[in-house]
């Protein structure tokens, strides 16, 4: 049997502090540190804790080359070898361990960045509810918890006088620029018509034209830019309240301009499940539709192949997007919202996504205002 490291972990140490109460009662210092070490592994989602003695062991064997399983027990001890293959760690290339050299494979092929493979994984949150956790603390909570925030604006040091300029221009974007807003009061009895739909659908996603660079070389040509012109972002559309469409999730064809039914559902249910995909944020859940964001890596990162700034790109691309969303819905008189502060493990289970493969980047949305500020808005216009 051959075995290797795994592709990609990271080891970070942690330290629990406690009290040592003999030293308490004795007078001496009370404080006594508890060291461990935990392994982040991105192709098993979850951290691993590791004793001394595995951390030296994978120090010594390649992630690359395979080793004879004897020869490595021989140098470190079955036992330990045992340990770290059960873990996942140390991968072989038996029948038992084909599970586990699987996924380990598929995050070799699909070109991650290793720290990158690393933020990706462990930022996702799963299950992250208003009893589990998640807190909408108001602006002056924060104040009064944190001190002010820094200043809006800096001045840095400069060498001469400032530069007056002219005022801004009218343009043709004003109207929609100057009127968006992020809406956290969405009129849950009103909804969408499916000629807003589309076109708030194939102007931010859809593609304009289909252009041809090479053999196998189809580009699609956008609103929005995208590095490589690449497009890697799929849009994954929860109906709630559309005229004549009926609630459930939906896939949206960037090219053919069509939505395909993934999952039909109860109106309560599409109501329960948008609740649960924006971490019970309410204000975003009660808005007829909510687009997911969900970036195809493999198609960037066949480009940018294990490049530093892939990823950073993906979560640029999720930005403009959301912009040029923004701005449709500003046109359509709607308000807009986007947010991160998503269970991507849940969205990634209900999608049946593999994280390895498809990073959710974000959630976006609009529709009809209440005309009510039952959650704060910063709506153009207002003075306080």
């Amino acid at each position: 049997m051959k075995i290797r490291r795994c592709a990609v972990f990271y080891v970070e140490s942690r330290e629990d502090l406690t009290i040592d109460w003999a030293k308490l009662f004795a007078g001496q210092n009370t404080l006594a540190a508890q060291l461990s070490w935990v392994a982040l592994v991105p192709h098993l989602d979850r951290e691993v804790g590791l004793n001394t003695e595995q951390l030296l062991v994978l120090g010594t064997i390649s992630q690359t080359l395979w080793t004879d399983r004897e020869e490595a027990e021989q140098r470190h001890g079955g036992a330990v070898v045992g340990a770290l293959l059960e873990l996942g760690l140390l991968i072989g290339d038996d029948d038992a361990s084909t599970p586990m050299r699987e996924r380990d494979e598929k995050l070799r092929s699909q070109q991650w960045r290793p720290l990158s493979a690393l933020i990706h994984t462990f930022s996702r949150w799963r299950d992250v509810r208003t009893e589990t956790g998640m807190q909408t603390p108001s602006f002056q909570e924060l104040v009064d918890r944190h001190g002010p925030p820094p200043p809006p604006t800096i001045h840095p040091a400069a060498v001469g006088a400032s530069v007056a300029l002219p005022p801004a221009g009218k343009g043709l974007l004003d109207d929609a620029l100057l009127n968006r807003y992020t809406g956290r009061n969405f009129d849950t009895s009103a909804s969408l018509s499916q000629a807003v739909l589309a076109r708030l659908l194939q102007r931010t996603f859809g593609a304009q034209s289909v252009r041809n660079v090479g053999p196998d070389g189809d580009v699609l040509k956008k609103t929005s830019p995208s590095a490589g012109g690449l497009h890697p972002t799929e849009a994954y559309v929860l109906v709630q309240r559309v005229d004549g469409i009926a609630p459930g999730l939906y896939h949206y064809h960037q090219v053919e301009h069509v939505l395909r039914p993934l999952r039909m559902l109860e109106k309560d249910e599409a109501a329960a499940l948008a609740l649960q995909l924006v971490a019970d944020q309410h204000w975003f859940a009660e808005a007829p539709i909510q687009v997911i964001l969900v970036a195809r890596v493999l198609r960037n990162f066949w480009k940018y192949r294990n490049h530093p700034k892939a990823y950073k790109a993906i979560t640029l691309d999720a930005g403009h997007l959301s912009q040029t969303f923004y701005l449709l819905a500003t046109e359509a008189g709607l308000p807009a919202f986007v947010t991160a502060a998503v269970n991507d493990v849940d969205i990634e289970q209900t999608l049946g996504l593999d994280h390895l493969s498809e990073s959710v980047m974000a959630v976006i949305g609009c529709g009809p205002a209440s005309g009510r500020q039952d959650t704060i808005e910063l709506r153009p216009g207002d003075t306080a």
